[in-house]
């Protein structure tokens, strides 16, 4: 099968596309034939091997040649003790730690996968599971009449969060670069900062502030924070990270404002639910664009620098 694989950390130059050997589904696992995946923030971080917690899988080389973790496709094959799929069913999941969605074929545990909702395309399925994860998460943590500030809104995260906030009745202020705060206005953001040009922790007091790109100190967070409000991060540097775990949680005994990290829960329980509004029309999956297999550095820099207005998806086959 083709794959695109890596073997040191570095840029989207490292990516080749190469034939390697199909992979065999083991016990309780299943062999998708891969027909769309996503480009998520863990990918790029998997990439470069950076912040320092992408490197838990291999200090000095990546221990899985094979970045993706966004999966929509069918069933090509079924493992012993396997029932939960038949060949041909469509489906879709998150395979992260598992990765290997920058293939044809990935094997991966059948609890990782749900079934793909007849009204979504493959394309469309591919954008959801670990964006609708974090979403879900995320906005859980806000009350109705609440004032949130998303950091790094633009992306698939932030695009999905924004909708399920508004709908929560949330008051949502939304930050990125100025290319997309007409994207975030759109999304239905009540305000919106080009960080940029505005500091966003000099604004506020908001409830809850979700980052899915921290790097500020725990510092800025609280000033931006009201009494009792909520400061949590997604993705972001290994120290503010480390800062996050340790300061954070110092200072939110002191000021009691609440600083820490947004662990969110993995499979299908996290992310179905969004994928069953999508498929309904209460929700919309903004894909920005489409690469095919053989463009995943090209899929990769685009989201990695900042340029995607929702998901970047890439094709591995027709659907």
């Amino acid at each position: 099968m083709r794959a695109v694989v890596y073997e040191r950390y570095g840029s989207p130059e490292r990516l080749e596309l190469r034939d390697v050997p199909r992979p065999v589904p083991g016990a309780g696992e299943v062999l998708v034939e891969v027909v769309a995946t996503s480009i998520n923030l863990s990918d790029w971080e998997g990439l470069h091997g950076s912040p320092a917690y992408a490197r838990l899988g291999g200090l000095l080389r990546p221990r899985r040649g094979i970045l993706g973790s966004d999966i929509a496709g069918r069933i090509a094959a079924v493992g012993d003790g396997a029932t939960r799929f038949a060949v041909g069913d469509a489906v879709f999941g998150d395979i992260m730690p598992r990765y290997g969605g920058f293939a044809e074929f990935v094997a991966v545990p059948e609890s990782m996968l749900a079934p793909k909702p007849a009204e979504l395309s493959f394309t469309e399925a591919a954008a959801l599971p670990q964006a609708a994860a974090i979403a879900t998460h995320a906005v859980a943590l806000a009350k109705p009449g609440a004032r949130m500030l998303l950091n790094g809104a633009g992306g698939g995260s932030g695009s999905l969060a924004i909708q399920l906030a508004v709908q929560q009745g949330v008051q949502v202020t939304a930050v990125d670069n100025a290319g997309k705060l007409d994207f975030l206005r759109a999304l239905g953001a009540d305000e919106v900062i080009d960080y940029r040009r505005d500091d966003f922790t000099r604004h506020g007091p908001y409830d809850l502030i979700v980052d899915l790109v921290a790097r500020r100190s725990v510092f800025a967070y609280a000033r931006a924070l009201a009494k009792g409000g909520r400061c949590v991060m997604v993705g972001g540097t290994a120290r503010t990270l480390i800062r996050m775990l340790t300061a954070g949680a110092l200072l939110g005994v002191l000021t009691r404002r609440h600083l820490g990290v947004l662990f969110v829960r993995q499979g299908p329980s996290a992310f179905v639910p969004v994928a069953e509004r999508c498929a309904a029309g209460e929700m919309q999956v903004h894909i920005d664009r489409v690469f095919p297999l053989d463009q995943v550095p090209e899929a990769l820099a685009w989201h990695g620098e900042g340029h995607a207005l929702g998901k970047v998806v890439v094709a591995v086959r027709g659907e």
